[in-house]
């Protein structure tokens, strides 16, 4: 299951992808459309701005902004951010491998196998939902 902050950031993205080029959209406004919890909000954006996804403008007229295409953000580039990895097992992650504590060979076995070919469907069909496909 995908964590709360992952899914607010989601939100958040969309939300600003869809005023693509307005300018800056404050922190409160974000919150209110899409009653997320503010302060909870206020670091989410900080971490994506850190990811150097969004930019931010100081003052009466500030807020933050997309600083990349909507195109050019993916949804996978989220959940690993937030989620670390999409693998189900570790033995099939590719950013948090560790050894199959139960299988013997793992080349050889046919529960991992069906678990990678999750991952990898999962990896390209969250690689393909950009910010602008989903306004």
């Amino acid at each position: 299951m995908l964590s709360k902050k992952t899914r607010y950031a989601m939100l958040a993205l969309t939300n600003l992808a869809s005023k693509y080029g307005d300018g800056a959209i404050q922190i409160g406004d974000i919150a209110k459309m899409e009653n997320i919890p503010q302060r909870f909000l206020e670091s989410i954006l900080l971490e994506l701005k850190k990811m150097g996804i969004l930019g931010s403008k100081l003052g009466k007229s500030g807020g933050y902004y997309l600083i990349k295409s909507p195109s050019e953000v993916s949804l996978l580039d989220v959940i690993r951010h937030f989620e670390g990895t999409i693998a189900l097992m570790y033995c099939v992650s590719e950013k948090a491998y560790q050894p199959c504590e139960f299988c013997k060979i793992e080349e050889t076995c046919k529960i991992r196998h069906v678990f990678k070919k999750i991952r990898d469907n999962t990896y390209d069909i969250l690689q393909e939902a950009t910010l602008a496909s989903l306004i």
